[in-house]
């Protein structure tokens, strides 16, 4: 693997705008989809818990008789189809990607092997309940955002209509109060300019609230129409198995083709030079000793060649001395002085030392090719139920783990072991990676 240090990260500008974010909200195109979420959400809460309350009532009443389950099972679908909908909505209108939730499995072929899988199903219960909770919800914040949302625009645009009362309903304008002695109107340009103010005021604020509704909104679709916690963690530990096979396989491949190429045709010319050798030694004694002086020098390099392919597979000294041994072995070879620190109370589990060791060594390795670094160091200690490893070099920074770089390779395996990579390397440097692994003893 290898990693580019030698540009830095790749930033886009972010768009500068002349208003402040409060001043524009009212304006700004997320402002109104969320509003136009909330206006949505009462008549699809309307329609989505009146099927869900009416089916399942039905469905509970019929127990009695077959006919329940399958009224059961078409209630729950029902809520799953609306579940489909509702995900869809929020990703439109909020920009909240909620993956789908587990699919059904039956076991066999036929209506009751779906009914039966639809009412096992935790998912379908999850929609069942979101149905009962969203309705009273979205009554409170339909009622909320459009109460405030023409409260504040009505009133701010009052200036531009309050003479409809005088000219038409026979009064100065708004009544703020009246009784059978007394009328207070907001008619004179002092109290139309403050009504105007209090309407901004109402205007700057409402988009904000209608955005405090919908994170409830987000909420709900995301924790009872997604895939539940227990599902999620299984995609995710298929998918790093995945990962962890492809890995394995590409290793594979890698020590094949080191060999192949390597020990094993230097191997081949040896054979072939000592039979040479052979064949000289009666009748040229001293070319046949030159020969085999020379095949002692391949010996030699084939030698060095499967030590390295060893020490590349897992080497003798992190079994028998633990990281702190191994890792001062590689600091050795780096191209730069290099500070190694162990603080561990223990040895992790092997697979873990493992991880990280190779780790280090890739981080080393780069250092050496890419950082033009001076020096660097290595620490490695134990944060409760993780290994802490960290890699810090006076280079000239811009690693970036986002380019499809050894880096991206290395996040990918540690995070098939539920590990983190974490880079900070500005342009110039200093260049420094953390990685955490889990701890295993």
């Amino acid at each position: 693997m290898v990693t580019d240090y030698g540009q830095g990260y790749a930033t886009r500008s972010e768009p500068r705008h002349r208003l402040p974010a409060g001043l524009r909200a009212p304006f700004e195109g997320r402002s109104w989809r969320e509003f136009g979420y909330v206006l949505l959400s009462l008549p699809v809460a309307v329609v989505l818990f009146s099927w869900t309350v009416t089916m399942v009532a039905l469905g509970a009443g019929l127990l009695v008789t077959f006919l329940g389950i399958p009224v059961l099972a078409a209630a729950l679908a029902g809520c799953r189809g609306f579940g489909v909908l509702e995900r869809a909505r929020a990703r439109g209108l909020l920009d909240l990607e909620v993956a789908d939730p587990e699919p059904l499995r039956p076991r066999k072929q036929g209506a009751a092997a779906w009914m039966g899988a639809v009412l096992k199903s935790g998912a379908s219960w999850r929609h069942a309940l979101y149905a009962l909770v969203q309705f009273p919800w979205a009554v409170f914040s339909f009622s909320v955002a459009v109460t405030f949302w023409s409260c504040g625009w009505a009133l701010l645009s009052y200036p531009l209509w309050f003479w409809v009362f005088p000219a038409y309903a026979g009064q100065g304008g708004i009544q703020l109060y009246g009784d059978a002695h007394h009328s207070v109107y907001l008619d004179n340009p002092f109290e139309i300019t403050v009504t105007a103010l209090v309407g901004l005021v109402f205007t700057l604020a409402t988009p904000w609230l209608v955005r405090a509704l919908t994170t409830v909104d987000g909420l709900l679709v995301r924790g009872l129409l997604g895939p539940s916690r227990l599902s999620a963690r299984v995609v995710e530990l298929e998918s790093d198995r995945g990962v962890v096979v492809d890995t394995a396989a590409a290793d594979l491949r890698r020590i094949e083709r080191d060999l192949h190429d390597g020990a094993q045709a230097r191997l081949v010319n040896l054979a072939m030079d000592l039979g040479l050798a052979k064949e000289k030694l009666r009748e040229d004694p001293r070319t046949a000793a030159r020969m085999v002086e020379e095949a002692h020098g391949e010996v030699k390099t084939a030698l060095q060649e499967l030590r390295d392919l060893a020490r590349g597979i897992h080497p003798a000294v992190l079994t028998d001395r633990g990281l702190d041994a191994a890792l001062s072995a590689v600091a050795s070879r780096c191209a730069v002085p290099v500070r190694v620190e162990v603080d561990l109370p223990a040895r992790p589990a092997p697979a873990i030392e493992g991880i990280a060791y190779f780790t280090v060594s890739e981080l080393l390795q780069n250092i050496s090719k890419h950082s033009g670094a001076r020096s660097a160091s290595v620490d490695v200690w134990r944060s409760e139920d993780r290994l802490m490893l960290q890699v810090t070099d006076d280079g000239v920074g811009g690693a970036d783990t986002s380019r499809g770089s050894g880096l991206a390779g290395l996040a990918t395996r540690l995070d098939a072991v539920d590990g983190i990579l974490m880079v900070d390397s500005p342009a110039g440097g200093p260049t420094r990676v953390i990685a955490e692994l889990p701890w295993r003893g």
